[in-house]
C-alpha cells in the first residue's frame, strides 16, 4: 500500500530530526531547525507532533510494527519467547544508530515509555486475568538488556541474547 502525503510529511520530519542529532544536541535543536530540514513549515509540524520528543513516540509506534505484532501471540512455549526476544533485539540493532542517538540525548525513558504501553496494552488486551505488574517487568527486562547491550556495542548475535535473557526467565541465571 503506497504511504498517504501524510505518512510522507511525518517520516521527513522523523529523518530531519535524526539528521539534526547526528550534526548537533537534542536540547538546541529547535521545532524550526526541524520544520527547515524536513522541508515543511513550523505549522505542519505542529499539525503532526505538539513536541519534539513526540518525533521520537510516533518513531518507536511506527517502526516497531513487526515486532509488536509478532509479540501479540500468546507464547506456549520457552522457543516462543526466545522468538519474540529475538525479533525486538533484531529490529533494535537494526536501528543502533537512532538508539544510540536517543541514549547520547539522554532520552532513553520515551523508549521505556513506550514499552511499558506497550506491554500494557498487549496485557490488557490479549492476556486476561493476568498479573497486573507482568508487562512492566517485561518492558522493564527488555529496556534494561537493550541499553546494556547497546552500551556493549550490540556484541553477539539477537538470538545469543534472546536465548540468555529467557533463560535467565526459566531459570533465574
Amino acid at each position: 500500500m503506497e504511504p498517504t502525503p501524510e505518512e510522507y510529511t511525518r517520516f521527513y520530519i522523523v529523518q530531519a530530526l535524526f539528521r539534526l542529532m547526528k550534526e548537533i544536541s537534542f536540547e538546541k535543536i529547535g521545532v524550526t531547525d526541524i520544520a527547515q530540514k524536513a522541508g515543511v513549515g513550523r505549522a505542519t509540524f505542529y499539525r503532526y507532533f505538539k513536541r519534539k520528543e513526540d518525533v521520537l513516540v510516533y518513531y518507536f509506534e511506527h517502526n516497531t510494527k513487526d515486532f509488536m505484532h509478532i509479540q501479540r501471540f500468546y507464547p506456549r512455549c520457552k522457543e516462543d519467547y526466545i522468538a519474540i526476544a529475538q525479533s525486538a533485539f533484531g529490529m533494535f540493532r537494526e536501528n543502533e544508530e537512532v538508539f544510540r542517538l536517543i541514549k547520547r540525548a539522554r532520552l532513553e525513558y520515551l523508549y521505556l515509555d513506550f514499552l511499558n504501553k506497550s506491554f500494557v496494552e498487549t496485557f490488557e488486551n490479549d492476556r486476561v486475568g493476568g498479573n497486573r505488574y507482568s508487562p512492566y517487568l517485561y518492558a522493564g527486562m527488555l529496556f534494561n538488556v537493550s541499553m546494556a547491550w547497546l552500551e556493549n556495542g550490540c556484541e553477539g548475535s539477537a538470538e545469543e541474547l534472546a536465548r540468555s535473557m529467557v533463560e535467565a526467565i526459566y531459570f533465574g541465571n
